[in-house]
């Protein structure tokens, strides 16, 4: 299965956080595409050429993918992270995410198929796709 990962990677936690997701998932045989890991880091960065250039690639790759995994934060959201979450869904393609907070806003959790935690993404059946709604606060 073919995997995009869609995460913010703009902290120490965040970083952390999508590093040992990417680990997860390939250690369960995934094919994984994690933008932190495809990033442009060169002079081009934050041109106007770099950004059609990262859109474009990111947009390629959640074309490509079965699934997306997305790492949320709950009452934070990171923009790009958000729209690649909205993409995935109107694309229809299964949304599974993962909850770092105690709160979800109501466009994240009902877009997707599957509501879990960092740990249950090591057990999640990725082959018969098992809904799992949010239960927890929203706004």
């Amino acid at each position: 299965m073919k995997i995009y990962l869609a995460s913010p990677f703009f902290n120490e936690e965040e970083l952390n956080n999508v590093k040992t997701a990417e680990k997860i998932l390939r250690a369960r045989g995934f094919t994984v595409f994690s933008p932190r890991e495809n990033e442009v880091r060169d002079e081009k960065r934050f041109t106007a050429a770099w950004s059609l250039d990262t859109f474009q690639n990111d947009r390629r790759f959640l074309d490509w993918a079965d699934a997306v995994v997305m790492l949320y934060y709950g009452a934070y959201s990171d923009s790009g992270t958000a729209w690649e979450c909205g993409y995935a869904y109107a694309t229809h393609k299964p949304v599974i995410v993962v909850h770092f907070g105690e709160k979800s806003n109501l466009m994240v959790h009902e877009g997707c198929h599957a509501n879990i935690t960092l740990a249950e993404l090591e057990e999640y059946d990725f082959e018969t796709m098992p809904h799992k709604k949010w239960t927890r606060d929203m706004i």
